[in-house]
């Protein structure tokens, strides 16, 4: 009988040791809920100017993947979106699927030059990217050797998990956006767009806020700290 209590008192020893080593955060973080807005295509002058107006007065940051094509002329969009605290990323050049998808160190040169390109504007150089149409799209499967090309030149590849389907469906209403962001999930990566085509998705957006801060979800940015979002289809 002692040796059995002796066993017991040893083994909770143990777990109280073990779990003195845990970090707090391993407990307290568990059931935090968050989630990443993010926005493709732009810099734009009119939704992204809109979206950048309602982001800053419900004081949410977010994550714009810029195209390179569109940087010209709106310099002053993207400056906007660094100055104020959002977290900028990369969506290629040119969004051409034939530019991006029958060769690896075309897709890698592009977003090369939107880094260059940003760096040169706004100072910051980048280096999480998201592509275009996804990567996985009707064009192109992601292959290992892509994602290894991408590492060994310091790029984190972001996709989605919750689509508002504004950038094929950019004419719906603005209520069909709202109904597609909305997800019970713990951690969101939530896909809008912020081109000149997007003059509805602003009018979505303070929705999409309400929903996720009714449901006490804490606003977060995508950095190169955070857990890469992609997977590979069979």
């Amino acid at each position: 009988m002692k040796n059995k209590f002796k066993l017991i008192f040893l083994s909770l020893c143990i777990l109280v040791s073990i779990i003195s080593f845990i970090p707090i955060e391993a407990f307290s973080m568990s059931d935090e809920k968050v989630i990443y807005l993010t926005f493709d295509d732009g810099p734009s002058k009119g939704p992204c100017s809109e979206i950048l107006d309602i982001l800053k007065e419900e004081n949410v940051k977010g994550t714009f993947f810029i195209l390179g094509n569109e940087i010209k002329g709106n310099e002053d969009v993207l400056k906007r979106i660094y100055d104020e605290g959002h977290s900028i990323g990369l969506h290629s050049m040119t969004h051409e699927k034939k530019n991006l998808y029958n060769n690896e160190n075309d897709f890698l040169n592009e977003m090369v030059q939107v880094q260059d390109l940003i760096e040169k504007t706004v100072g910051f150089k980048s280096n999480i990217l998201r592509f275009p149409f996804g990567a996985n799209n009707n064009t192109y499967k992601l292959k290992k050797s892509l994602v290894e090309l991408l590492h060994n030149n310091n790029f984190k590849i972001y996709d989605w998990t919750v689509d508002t389907r504004d950038g094929e469906l950019y004419n719906s209403s603005p209520e069909t956006f709202i109904k597609n962001s909305k997800s019970k999930d713990n951690n969101i990566t939530l896909l809008m767009h912020c081109g000149s085509a997007n003059k509805n998705s602003p009018k979505a957006l303070k929705s999409i806020i309400s929903y996720y801060k009714e449901n006490n979800y804490i606003f977060k940015t995508i950095d190169q700290s955070t857990p890469e979002i992609f997977h590979y289809v069979k």
